[in-house]
């Protein structure tokens, strides 16, 4: 029997045309809950690839799932890829560079940029769903390919679970896996047990104050110095409130308040956003910060009580230690197991994920990847004169993938996923 490797090798399509592909959804990238033309190309490609392919849009908004049955038995295997973008004006300067202007959910015309990678994610898993078409001899059981809307609002799994994706593919998954392009070397990729990403919270704050002119203010009550007061006084929880082994992240994003300069404002609004590894620390850091701003709207004399609202909200995500033992196995083979390679026990992602509901939802194992999209020649020169901490990062308007070997070690990911579990056994 071929080996995993062997089986993906052979029957790799050429990427030239997904790297065009990859181009099309990166020149015309989509915010959260919009991906009806992303959605749209998703389903035509497909239906190119086999007619065999049962698919089902509009499952919890934009979302897709594409199912491919092959053989009279064995196991259904879930690949995932996140398909929105955010509301970032793009700078690489690229020619495929998306210039795409969005109005968001609050009715806001936003610029639109795939800041994230998920235009690599989706072209990668249509590949993969190529390679597997052009394996079936090879491999029996169920593939369900699952492109997910509005990850980046932490609300498309959710939305997905209970739009009835598992009742329209015919059942539950064994095994959910996916994985997400990082500023790392291209060419490299990383599997870890357990902790895979932390939690995450955002909140919209509302501070009251009393309007003056700029000239008066002892006659107003300032939000714009109660919000100072509150960014500097929100510092302290981490550097005084977490242990030194723990870890929590608080970041106060954006702070709006007034139009002119010699009009105090009635009102500042505060975004912040929250990262916790363990259950406890993040219930404890979203209490301090409701207490410090609240304390601080008081010593103000704040006309009336500041207003929250949580407007995102990601759960922690776990590898299940069985599949990453597996995969592992393949993954060390295939990748071979070289510092500029495959490493089995990678750094956590950077941001957070609502990847994990997809299984956690209906308890089953879940597993998730990291692999690189930094030119190597970059990275190689980046790092010999230490200055790695410059490159641009998921969600920074300068962030662009280099098309390979990141495509490549992206495909091969997925497809070594579904074929650890569904290839066909030597009788």
């Amino acid at each position: 029997m071929p080996t995993p490797t062997q089986i993906v090798t052979s029957h790799r399509p050429d990427l030239t045309p997904y790297e065009t592909l990859y181009k099309h959804f990166h020149a015309r990238p989509e915010l959260s809950n919009q991906e009806s033309e992303t959605a749209a190309t998703i389903a035509s490609h497909l239906a190119t690839l086999s007619l065999d392919f049962a698919i089902h849009a509009h499952i919890g908004g934009h979302g897709l799932a594409a199912v491919l049955s092959n053989g009279s038995s064995g196991p259904t295997i879930l690949l995932r890829a996140d398909m929105d973008a955010l509301p970032v004006e793009e700078a690489t300067g690229l020619s495929y560079a998306s210039r795409r202007r969005m109005r968001d959910a609050e009715g806001v015309e936003k610029p639109v940029m795939h800041a994230c990678g998920h235009d690599v994610h989706v072209t990668a898993l249509l590949a993969a769903a190529d390679l597997l078409v052009r394996a079936r001899e090879e491999w029996s059981g169920r593939v369900v390919l699952c492109f997910q809307p509005a990850e980046e609002r932490g609300t498309g799994a959710q939305a997905m679970v209970e739009g009835g994706l598992y009742e329209k593919v015919g059942g539950l998954p064994d095994v959910v896996l996916g994985g997400h392009v990082m500023p790392y070397r291209a060419g490299t990729i990383s599997l870890r047990k357990n902790l895979m990403a932390s939690s995450a919270d955002s909140l919209h704050i509302t501070l009251h104050g009393r309007g003056s002119h700029a000239s008066q203010p002892h006659r107003s009550i300032d939000p714009v110095v109660m919000a100072a007061s509150a960014v500097t006084r929100l510092q302290t929880i981490v550097s005084r409130e977490v242990a030194p082994d723990d870890l929590a992240v608080v970041t106060v994003g954006s702070i709006v308040a007034g139009d002119a300069e010699n009009v105090i404002p009635g009102s500042a609004v505060m975004k912040v956003d929250t990262r916790a590894i363990n259950a406890s620390t993040r219930e404890r850091v979203l209490k301090s910060v409701e207490r410090i701003v609240r304390a601080e709207c008081d010593a103000s004399g704040a006309p009336k009580q500041p207003e929250f609202r949580k407007t995102r909200e990601f759960p922690l995500m776990f590898n299940d230690e069985k599949i990453v033992d597996r995969l592992t196995a393949i993954f060390a083979e295939h990748f071979q197991e070289l510092p500029q390679h495959f490493a089995r026990d990678g750094p956590r992602l950077g941001g957070s994920e609502d990847f994990a509901i997809l299984g956690t939802s209906i308890e089953r194992p879940c597993c998730f990847w990291v692999y690189g999209g930094t030119d190597p020649e970059v990275w190689d020169q980046l790092e010999k004169e230490g200055r790695l901490d410059e490159l641009p990062i998921n969600h920074s308007p300068l962030f662009a993938p280099v098309l390979q070997p990141t495509l490549r070690v992206a495909v091969d990911a997925y497809a070594l996923g579904a074929l650890t579990y569904l290839m066909k056994q030597s009788s």
